[in-house]
């Protein structure tokens, strides 16, 4: 059932390539990656394994991949990626030696794959159960481990129907999971080799806060209205990976509310969806591309249209928005929390560990309209000590969760 389900599948991704540039970037990047695997993959090495479906799970399996490189260098690494907002942004990583489409989970496929590459372990991170290459892995007698992941009662695997497909999580040799649920979860149904170890997002935060960069252009903008000295800038709210529900929430807000500088970093930077944003301000605004340290001073609002540069932006906020809460979930809390800022998101949050973590610790705010946000703001602008205390316990809350990598790599034989 499951190779018929992968055939249908596969003609539905090949039907999309005519409608979709992604799925058309995803196709011909995995029909490549055996060309690749045949030039680049060298016999002799000892490469590990790393698969990701998207850049989120990039980004969590990279604490443990710059570690292994770090500590031992004499192993090989072999990325993947499932989807091109993954492969895309990080096909020329430094970290890994080879990056390539993860081809479809055919069982030609995973047999070509591995006979061409022979890792001699392999880490899924999160969410990745791609049944073919599992068990041919599990029959190879190679070390495969989940990282990052989480479970839930709905999942597919504790449902009565699920039970076959449910064997692919026999495949693993260990499962590093967020939370005790998780291995609740899995120890229900009889899978035993469980470790929580937390969220690696927390580590690789923290490289991130530690290798911030100093951005001048913002710096210019922030402090225009008062260039002495020692002198204090107004007050600075940044808002990340925003959607145009969010928008149409704090651009509101701080159309009404001028003392406030305001940066927004959309999370789609077209064309079409930064007129949008300049249609909806009311204030003097630059576009990050077209400023410079004079032009800039004059600004009430600055626009970040290019990629790269938002988790060190939120180094200067005194408040902080993350988007998606009103429609696709919301992204990443963390970057803007270890910087000890208080984080406001919408409420599609409950599937996210670490938003709803960041709440109970109360670092972090949801707000379902415009009518709440007023409010939350009226009071973290109007009680300094409150403001003080959540933006330490933002941080404080991060610090606290930090480790998964130095767990995870106690328990892996290198």
């Amino acid at each position: 059932m499951y190779n018929f389900f992968i055939f249908l599948y596969n003609i539905g991704v090949w039907m999309a390539t005519f409608f979709s540039k992604k799925v058309k970037a995803m196709w011909k990047g995995e029909h490549k990656t055996f060309r690749i695997l045949e030039e680049k993959a060298d016999p002799n090495a000892k490469y590990i394994w790393f698969h990701a479906a998207s850049l989120g799970e990039f980004e969590q399996g990279r604490p443990i991949m710059e570690r292994i490189k770090q500590t031992h260098p004499e192993y090989e690494i072999l990325l993947t990626f499932f989807s091109p907002s993954g492969y895309e942004v990080r096909k020329n990583y430094a970290g890994a030696d080879i990056i390539v489409y993860l081809p479809i989970d055919t069982i030609g496929n995973a047999r070509r794959f591995l006979r061409t590459v022979r890792p001699v372990m392999a880490f899924f991170i999160k969410y990745e159960f791609w049944s073919n290459y599992l068990h041919i892995l599990k029959h190879r007698q190679i070390p495969l481990y989940s990282v990052s992941s989480i479970f839930r009662p709905k999942q597919i695997f504790f449902r009565w129907y699920g039970k076959g497909y449910g064997k692919v999580l026999g495949c693993f040799t260990h499962f590093f999971v967020q939370n005790e649920e998780s291995r609740q979860l899995l120890r229900s149904i009889g899978v035993d080799c469980v470790s929580v170890t937390g969220d690696t997002r927390f580590d690789r935060v923290l490289q991130i806060r530690d290798a911030g960069k100093q951005l001048p252009i913002v710096e210019a903008f922030l402090n225009s209205q008062h260039p002495e000295p020692g002198s204090q800038h107004p007050p600075v709210f940044i808002a990340g990976s925003s959607w145009p529900p969010d928008e149409e929430i704090f651009i509101k807000y701080f159309n009404e509310h001028r003392n406030w500088k305001l940066i927004i970093a959309p999370h789609v930077i077209g064309e079409e969806h930064l007129k949008q944003i300049l249609s909806k301000l009311q204030r003097k605004t630059v576009r990050y591309s077209e400023a410079t340290t004079e032009n800039v001073k004059d600004a009430e609002c600055l626009i970040i249209d290019c990629f790269g540069l938002l988790s060190s932006i939120y180094r200067y906020a005194d408040i902080t928005y993350v988007g998606g809460g009103f429609g696709v979930g919301i992204h990443n809390v963390l970057e803007a929390a270890v910087w000890n800022k208080p984080v406001i998101f919408g409420p599609n949050n409950k599937h996210f560990q670490e938003a709803l973590g960041l709440i109970k610790a109360g670092g972090g705010f949801e707000i379902k309209d415009y009518g709440e946000f007023t409010g939350l703001m009226r009071k973290l602008e109007g009680d300094d000590a409150f403001l003080q205390k959540t933006s330490h316990a933002a941080g404080a809350f991060v610090e606290s969760l930090a480790g998964a990598t130095d767990k995870i790599l106690q328990e892996v034989r290198l």
